[in-house]
C-alpha cells in the first residue's frame, strides 16, 4: 500500500513553510495540501503550478487545467465533474464539482480480483480471556443488559452503587456497564425489520469481553419479553445449570415483580445478582492466545481529505497484517463504501459473496430510498471542511481501511461473526450505530480514525484512536493513541504506522496498556438500529 501516497516537496519562497502536497495515484489530475494551516496564493507547488488562490490544509488543487464537464480525478478515479472551467492552481471544491451518479448494482465484477496472497504472519501473541464458546475476550467486564428504555434510570442507579460498593471486591474484574438502549417497547415488534435490533442486543449481550455471563433487567410489561430476546438455549455458560443439563436461560431481574416493595429493593435485587456474576468474572484470568483470536472493527468519523491519505491507509495494511495473523477484521459503513462496491465485489473470494454483498447495498439503497435521501446525505459540514468534496471522495479513502486482502465473508446488519478473515459487516455509516452493530459481531478490539477528531468510544471494548494529521494529534494529545499524519509530515511509511498499530493492538489487546477513551471513560451510547415502524 505504500505506493499509494506521494509527498513532495519544492522550493519555499523566502519566510515560507515548504509546500508539501499528497497525490493518490499518478493519474490523478488534483492534489491535496498537506501544510498546517493551508497554502497563499503565488505558492509554487512541487511538480506543479502555482496557487492563484489561498487553499486550506487537506483541500484539493488542480494541477492542470480542468475544462468545464472534465473528470476531477482523485484515487485514480472520477471524484466529480466540473461545473466549470478549473484553472490549474485554483482550489477545487464542493460547489465547482457535479456529483457522480451511483454505480448500479448489475453487471458488477463478481470475485474476478487475484488477492496478493501474503506470507503467513506467525508467532504473535496477546493474553486474553477464554470463554466457553471458543471466542476470546481483551476485557473482563460484567454486562447488564436491558429488554426495554423504561429501566435505564434504575439500573444505572444501581451499576453505580454496584461500581462503588462491590466492584472493589473483584480486582480480577474491569468493569461493569448497563447495556443501555432506546428499544424495547412503543415498536412494531413483529415487523421483518424489527429482526435487525433485536439480534443486535442479543448479539452485543454475548459479545466476548463478557464472559458468558447473562444478566438481565426487565420492566415485565415491554414488548421484548427476555424469553424472546434470549431464547433458551441461545447462548451458553458454565453453572449448576448446564452441568444439571438444563438449557442455560438468562439471569432477570424483573422490575415489575411484586417482592419488589419500593425503589431500593430493585436496586438491592439487581445488586445480588450482580455479585454472583462478578464472582466468577473474578475468578477468570488472563492467559496467552494467538493473534488470531482478535476480532477487530475498523471505522472513521469526522473524516478528512487526509482520513484515505494517512490513517485509513496505514489501518489497512494493518488489517492485512491481521488477516495473514489468522485474525478476525470487519469494515463497514454501506453508504462509505457504496461508491467502491465494483472494488469490493472484485475482491470477494466467491461469487456467492460478491453477492451476498451486492444484496445489502440493494437492500440499504431501498432503505435510503424510503427515507427519500440517497448516499449524498451522508458527507457532514465537518467532511466538507476538511476537504472531502462529496460522498465518492469520502467512499474512496474509506475502502483503504480495508487493506488488500480477499473479503471472505459478508454480515447483515446484527449478525454474529462467525469466521476469520476479511469480513464486510453491512451497518450504515453512523458512528454510533456502527460500532453497536460490531459489537454485536462480536468485536474484541475497534480502532477509529478520524481527521476532524472525535473523543468517540465505547465501554464494552477497547477503542484506539488513529489521528490523521499531526496538529490534531498534537492539540488532541491525550485523545488520540496513533499519529498517522507522520505519513503526510513525510516523517514515516504507511507500513511503519500500520506496525505500531499492530503492536500496539497486542498490547491494548493483553491489558498492558489502555487507550485514552479507556483512560478517561469516554463512553458513547449504543444505538440500535431499527429500520421498522415505530408505533
Amino acid at each position: 500500500m505504500s505506493d499509494l501516497v506521494t509527498t513532495q516537496a519544492a522550493r519555499p519562497a523566502c519566510g515560507m513553510a515548504k509546500p508539501l502536497t499528497i497525490q493518490m495515484q499518478a493519474q490523478d489530475n488534483v492534489v491535496i495540501v498537506a501544510n498546517d494551516g493551508g497554502l497563499p496564493p503565488g505558492t509554487l507547488l512541487p511538480g506543479g503550478p502555482v496557487l492563484l488562490e489561498r487553499v486550506p490544509q487537506a483541500h484539493k488543487v488542480a494541477l492542470v487545467d480542468i475544462p468545464a464537464g472534465a473528470p476531477v480525478v482523485r484515487y485514480g478515479v472520477p471524484i466529480g465533474y466540473a461545473l466549470k472551467d478549473i484553472p490549474a492552481g485554483s482550489w477545487v471544491h464542493e460547489r465547482l464539482l457535479e456529483m457522480p451518479d451511483a454505480r448500479g448494482l448489475d453487471d458488477l465484477p463478481r470475485a474476478t480480483a487475484r488477492a496478493t496472497r501474503l506470507p503467513p504472519l506467525e508467532g504473535y501473541t496477546f493474553e486474553g480471556y477464554r470463554n466457553t464458546d471458543g471466542s476470546v475476550g481483551t476485557r473482563n467486564i460484567l454486562a447488564i443488559t436491558q429488554t426495554v428504555q423504561c429501566v435505564a434510570g434504575v439500573t444505572d442507579f444501581a451499576v453505580q452503587r454496584i461500581k462503588a460498593e462491590l466492584l472493589p471486591r473483584f480486582p480480577n474484574v474491569d468493569d461493569v456497564v448497563a447495556l443501555e438502549h432506546a428499544y424495547g417497547c412503543g415498536v412494531a415488534i413483529d415487523a421483518p425489520d424489527a429482526a435487525v435490533p433485536i439480534r443486535t442486543l442479543r448479539n452485543i449481550s454475548l459479545n466476548p469481553n463478557f464472559g458468558g455471563e447473562v444478566m438481565v433487567v426487565s420492566l415485565g410489561c415491554e414488548k421484548l419479553q427476555p424469553e424472546r430476546l434470549l431464547p433458551p438455549g441461545s447462548f451458553t455458560i458454565v453453572d449448576e445449570r448446564q452441568v444439571a443439563g438444563v438449557p442455560a436461560a438468562p439471569d432477570v431481574v424483573c422490575l415489575q415483580d411484586s417482592a419488589h416493595v419500593g425503589f431500593m429493593s430493585m436496586v438491592e435485587s439487581i445488586m445480588r445478582q450482580a455479585e454472583t456474576h462478578l464472582q466468577r468474572l473474578n475468578a477468570r484470568r488472563r492467559e496467552t492466545v494467538p493473534a488470531s483470536e482478535l476480532v477487530v472493527g475498523v471505522q472513521c468519523g469526522g473524516s478528512d481529505a487526509f482520513s484515505g491519505a494517512t490513517a485509513n491507509p496505514a489501518v489497512g495494511f494493518c488489517t492485512d497484517l491481521l488477516v495473514r495473523a489468522g485474525a478476525s477484521v470487519m469494515f463497514s459503513e454501506v453508504t462509505e463504501v457504496r461508491d467502491g462496491i465494483a472494488q469490493l465485489t472484485a475482491r470477494a473470494t466467491t461469487p456467492a459473496v460478491a453477492d451476498a454483498m451486492i444484496r445489502e447495498m440493494a437492500w440499504y439503497d431501498a432503505y435510503l430510498s424510503r427515507g427519500g435521501v440517497d448516499r449524498s446525505a451522508n458527507t457532514t459540514p465537518g467532511n466538507k471542511s476538511g476537504g472531502l468534496s462529496n460522498i465518492v471522495e469520502k467512499a474512496m479513502g474509506s475502502i483503504v481501511k480495508s487493506g488488500s486482502a480477499a473479503i471472505s465473508n459478508v454480515l447483515a446488519p446484527g449478525d454474529k461473526l462467525r469466521t476469520k478473515g476479511l469480513t464486510y459487516a453491512a451497518t450504515p455509516a453512523s458512528d454510533f450505530i456502527c460500532g453497536t452493530l460490531q459489537l454485536a459481531a462480536g468485536m474484541n478490539l475497534h480502532v477509529f480514525t478520524t481527521g476532524r477528531g472525535t473523543p468517540y468510544g465505547l465501554a464494552a471494548v477497547p477503542v484506539i484512536k488513529v489521528a490523521t494529521r499531526t496538529d490534531l494529534a498534537r492539540r488532541w494529545h491525550d485523545l488520540m493513541d496513533v499519529n498517522a499524519g507522520t505519513i503526510a509530515d513525510g516523517d514515516a511509511t504507511i507500513e511503519e504506522v500500520g506496525w505500531e498499530l499492530f503492536s500496539l493492538m497486542l498490547d491494548v489487546a493483553s491489558g498492558r496498556k489502555k487507550t485514552w477513551a479507556e483512560h478517561w471513560k469516554l463512553h458513547n451510547a449504543l444505538v440500535l438500529f431499527n429500520p421498522a415502524p415505530v408505533t
